[in-house]
């Protein structure tokens, strides 16, 4: 077997390394933080079986309103960022016209049908089931036409997809979480989403697990990667990393390292913030669908989570969501003071098809991409990191790799 570079320590990456180890390769995980500090850090903590469809771009001129005079919680943008965006923001509105994002959620929902079965046996052996728990999560409402709706959707997803959920009026939510401070309408429960108390953890148990059984995890810097003879190398210190082939797993940063290499990948990325606050005032994660965030208990207190900002990558934070959510959050629940100061920001890798980018590059021979998975990196890890080790050690993969090569955009 080959020696591999695997580039990018975060659930996809560090899960890559993973599989690409079980299959005998020699794998080095690079990154130039430790694993699970970037994106994988802060999400929202849950592997969620139930999103077998995924986050499609509004449609109704209401909403486009509301956020053109900035007024949602769950949106926010940088003016200054929306020329550069403009192409990639029209495909993604585009692909989610009803009859596209069928066509995606049904490519979608076969990856997310295997994220429990696949994150797992890897838990077991990475010693980390202190960290999560298997009771599911709620998506509460506050209008009552709001919580109609949501059954119907969630009668449609269990009878298309198998995802389960438990629908609760006022009372029943009242009673599950008596530290609500306001009625609501009631709540979907979905009950095989999984939630854990700390995600960057959870990605570093998974990179210990990896050394553990003989890999290697160094600090480098992946922008560095260039071919070399037959392989690919990486520089590291004073010196480089080499080995014949090399996976691209950088999350919202493999853009700025496939362009120079002639690859115009219309990718963009969806920021976020979080918040952490003193105590814990729920049993399990909540979030509010209506207003758009999420709240989370984890081992570092109650975590809030924002919806989508639309900006360059790089430019300052703007944590205006930060404020909305809170001021949402504390109608619902008596949060503590904040707990660091200022919010924690990241970026969400995306593809206006809503599909990651999984496979061999089309121009280097011994390059691959696993990347482009917007809001369910965290989930998706395993099974992105299974795939494209099959891939790379020409076993027959177990689900049809063509709808996420990255020849569909070239």
């Amino acid at each position: 077997m080959s020696s591999v570079l695997v580039l990018g320590a975060g659930m996809v990456g560090t899960c890559t390394a993973l599989h690409l180890q079980q299959r005998g390769h020699q794998v080095l995980l690079v990154d130039q933080r430790g694993p699970g500090q970037e994106t994988s850090f802060g999400n929202a903590g849950l592997i969620q079986r139930e999103a077998v469809e995924p986050y499609a771009f509004p449609r109704q001129w209401s909403k486009f309103l509301q956020v053109a005079l900035g007024r949602p919680v769950d949106v926010h943008y940088h003016g200054s960022a929306l020329p550069g965006l403009a192409r990639a923001l029209f495909s993604y509105w585009r692909e989610s016209a009803p009859e596209r994002h069928a066509v995606a959620a049904l490519h979608h929902a076969r990856l997310i049908a295997h994220c429990l079965a696949e994150h797992q046996p890897l838990m077991q052996e990475a010693g980390a089931q202190d960290l999560v728990r298997q009771q599911g999560f709620r998506k509460v409402y506050r209008s009552p036409r709001g919580l109609a709706q949501a059954v119907k959707d969630a009668q449609r997803l269990e009878g298309q997809w198998g995802v389960r959920f438990a629908a609760m009026d006022a009372a029943a939510l009242a009673q599950a979480e008596p530290e609500l401070r306001s009625v609501l309408s009631g709540a979907v429960h979905w009950l095989d989403t999984w939630s854990v108390s700390d995600p960057g953890e959870l990605v570093s148990r998974y990179a210990r697990l990896f050394e553990q059984r003989g890999g290697r995890l160094l600090k480098a810097d992946a922008q560095t990667l260039q071919a070399h003879g037959s392989g690919w190398r990486v520089r590291a210190g004073e010196g480089w990393l080499e080995a014949a082939q090399a996976v691209i797993a950088l999350g919202p940063w493999s853009d700025a390292l496939i362009r120079p290499m002639g690859y115009r990948l219309p990718l963009f990325v969806k920021r976020g913030y979080h918040q952490h606050y003193s105590g814990q005032t729920l049993k399990l994660p909540m979030l509010d669908a209506e207003q758009g965030f999420l709240l989370l208990p984890t081992r570092q207190g109650t975590r809030l989570t924002t919806g989508a900002e639309f900006a360059r990558m790089g430019a300052p934070a703007t944590p205006v969501q930060v404020g909305r959510a809170e001021r949402a959050a504390r109608e619902l629940v008596a949060l503590g003071p904040a707990l660091q100061v200022p919010p924690w920001l990241g970026s969400r890798p995306c593809t206006p098809d809503m599909l990651p980018v999984m496979g061999p590059a089309p121009r280097h021979r011994g390059l691959w991409f696993n990347f482009g998975h917007a809001h369910q990196g965290f989930t998706l890890g395993p099974v992105a990191g299974r795939l494209v080790a099959e891939l790379i050690s020409g076993q027959a993969p177990w689900l049809n790799p063509t709808p996420y090569r990255a020849e569909r955009f070239l």
